[in-house]
């Protein structure tokens, strides 16, 4: 086939799959609105579900088939992880001891790595926007997570093995055992097989005792070939005890956010009471995946680097969104997933004025976060932004949006943009009986509609004997605007009774008059837009974009990290092993080290190519050679990684030069301009 034929047929197949990948999205959908509405029967969920699966299979045979049409788009996955194991860049933890699934160490490149990566993220988002840096604790007591809903919402049924004590999660192995059953009788009449799909289709809500009877009917044995054991509720948080008594119950945070929104109040009067503001924390976060796999894609320890952008929910502009207006993301919004699969390249202000993104601030850091991306080195061909449609997001969300990466495992979350509302702030406020409140001074004076309350004590106390406080409390806060306190109003007046904070009024406790009050403030609970970055899910990314092989050739692989990130910036080899030369190495190596430039020195007595194609595997991308030369006029040569260019400068030069490289002072193309080039064979 000729190239553009080839190209045309890869056109039309890419249309065909985005256009199928759209009806999934679509039946997705549908299949999440029938599980959740009471109304829905089981026959109805069914043929959703197996017209979802039809889709799927279709779509990953037309994958399938474009892959083969463009095999300058495959990966070699085998030739990357052996490298990335074989130059320790990600190792199994414990390894000798058989190692832990969802466990990974992080080897003197990746430690590297990553460490460039948080110090750029702190440099593009810290310092820039002077957002205010904390380091919370990793243990958290059950009383905060209960109250961000963490406790409850991380919960799934487990079984046992009962001879080797392994867990697994209960409903999938039903769900598997089903598949298992459809496909090894492919004659089985139809109402028996949908018969075994409305089982299947249930196994997420059946309850313990249910779910026990369905795995014994199906013949679920654990792989010692007993029974499992009785189900039980696992939470996916890893929970411990704090202090030697055992009583205070706490939990590894599944995320650093929680830490942030507890300290609110804090944080404002540390940013002067003024609104809006920023803070910030890089840590770990604990998830006890029941089962992890796709390398640092789905872990149980994992890095994240969060934002708590605290704005006032009348007004979410952002003071330096023109400074971004003009960028352009690749975003794939909600009504395109549902109907032409396809994404769109948009300016981040042409998102907010056509509403396509909700607000300036949400766009302002989807945009930054891209900018960042583009720093240290990410692909912006495999970037784009998608929006959660409305079956995903939390019912207090205005809008979401996140980062996906693609790799060699399909599109991934990396970073999350979410427009969470007041509500984080309001659940500890609650809970907590403490104000999470910032405050807006007016210029001038204005009248605000309220409401003026007058309590029947004795009904309140009679009622709610020690809460009668509590009650009457979040009656006046209600009260202090009438948009607030109408509903109330209204129910009281209608249906005689409504409910407060889980408590029931009724009409004979509480009298009001509509009135005006002149104020020289306003009290509100900020929003937050909140960015959360999966740094291990972002290493990882990088590493597969990083990585090529040279003239296709499995024995030269590269990883062509930007010099700002790459773990080493600079290798220094001497041609021989004469004193005389390693002294000047070891010279110029010092010289890089003094300027905080990793160096990586090589005096092995590998061939000059084997060394450059060591340095090459690890990423470092610039070379010094120190050669005979260099004893007679003082000079050196300079390689590119990438390009394999060399170039011949004064050793003098160098530490400026390499340094200007990793601080985008100098570009290589500017450098090849000012210093000679030479030719040397790599062989």
């Amino acid at each position: 086939m000729s190239a553009s034929g080839s190209a045309s047929g890869l056109a039309a197949l890419q249309d065909e799959l985005d256009a199928l990948n759209a009806q999934i999205t679509k039946q997705g959908s549908a299949v999440r609105a029938l599980k959740k509405a009471s109304s829905s029967n089981v026959d109805e969920i069914a043929v959703a579900v197996d017209e979802l699966k039809k889709l799927k299979i279709t779509a990953e045979t037309l994958r399938q088939k474009k892959e083969l049409l463009d095999p300058t788009k495959q990966f070699n996955r085998k030739v990357f992880d052996e490298m990335i194991l074989r130059k320790m860049f990600i190792i199994p933890s414990f390894e000798i001891h058989g190692g832990v699934k969802g466990l990974f160490d992080l080897g003197p490149p990746a430690c590297a790595l990553k460490a460039a990566m948080v110090d750029a993220w702190r440099k593009h988002f810290v310092l820039t926007e002077s957002m205010l840096e904390m380091e919370c604790t990793c243990l958290t007591p059950e009383a905060v997570l209960k109250t961000s809903g963490h406790v409850d919402r991380f919960t799934d049924l487990m079984v046992k093995d009962p001879v080797s004590g392994e867990c697994f999660r209960a409903d999938k192995l039903l769900e598997d055992a089903i598949d298992e059953l459809i496909e090894a009788n492919p004659d089985m009449p139809v109402e028996e097989r949908e018969e075994h799909m409305r089982i299947q289709i249930q196994a997420d809500a059946f309850s313990p005792a249910e779910l026990d009877e369905q795995l014994t009917k199906y013949g679920c044995k654990a792989p010692s070939g007993e029974p499992y054991g009785a189900s039980f509720p696992f939470n996916l948080m890893f929970k411990t005890s704090i202090g030697p008594e055992g009583t205070s119950v706490g939990y590894l945070r599944p995320e650093t956010a929680q830490g942030l929104f507890v300290n609110f109040r804090r944080l404002l009067d540390a940013n002067s009471q003024k609104m809006p503001f920023a803070a910030a924390q890089i840590g770990l976060g604990f998830r006890n995946e029941i089962a992890p796999r796709s390398g640092l894609l789905r872990v149980r320890e994992f890095c994240m680097a969060e934002i708590e952008h605290f704005v006032n929910p009348n007004d979410k502009s952002h003071p330096n969104f023109a400074s971004v207006a003009g960028k352009e993301l690749v975003l794939f919004g909600r009504d395109d997933q549902l109907g032409s699969g396809k994404t769109k390249t948009v300016t981040v202000g042409d998102a907010v004025s056509s509403g396509l993104v909700n607000n300036e601030t949400l766009a302002y850091f989807m945009a930054r976060t891209q900018l960042f991306m583009e720093r240290i080195g990410m692909d912006p061909e495999r970037l784009r932004f998608r929006q959660h449609l409305t079956t995903e997001m939390a019912h207090y969300a205005c809008d979401c949006w996140d980062l996906e990466i693609q790799s060699s495992y399909g599109w991934v979350e990396c970073v999350g943009h979410a427009d969470r509302a007041c509500y984080d702030l309001d659940v500890h406020g609650k809970a907590t009986k403490t104000p999470m409140v910032a405050t807006l001074k007016l210029d001038e004076a204005m009248e605000v509609e309220m409401a003026k309350l007058k309590f029947d004590r004795k009904a309140l106390g009679k009622t709610f004997k020690a809460d009668q406080r509590v009650v009457s409390g979040a009656l006046e806060a209600l009260a202090e605007n009438w948009a607030d306190f109408e509903p109330i109003a209204t129910a009281l007046e209608i249906e005689g009774k409504t409910t407060v904070d889980g408590f029931e009024i009724t009409k004979d406790m509480v009298t009001w008059k509509k009135t005006t009050k002149k104020v020289h403030e306003i009290k509100f609970t900020p929003s937050v837009i909140e960015p959360s970055f999966g740094m291990g899910r972002i290493l990882y990314s990088l590493l597969e974009h990083s990585f090529y092989q040279r003239d296709a050739d499995e024995q030269r692989c590269v990883m062509r990290f930007k010099p700002a990130v790459a773990p080493q910036k600079c290798a220094v080899l001497p041609i021989s092993s004469g004193d005389e030369v390693n002294a000047v190495v070891d010279e110029i190596a010092a010289e890089l080290m003094d300027s905080d430039l990793a160096t990586r020195v090589d005096k092995s007595t590998a061939s000059l190519g084997r060394r450059y194609s060591r340095a090459d595997e690890v990423g470092v991308p610039f070379a010094v050679t120190v050669d005979f030369d260099t004893l007679t006029d003082g000079s050196v040569t300079l390689r590119e990684r990438d390009s394999t260019i060399q170039i011949r400068l004064p050793k003098a030069d160098v530490t400026r030069v390499v340094f200007d490289f990793v601080h985008n002072r100098l570009t290589w193309e500017e450098a090849v301009k000012k210093y000679p080039t030479v030719s040397v064979k790599e062989d």
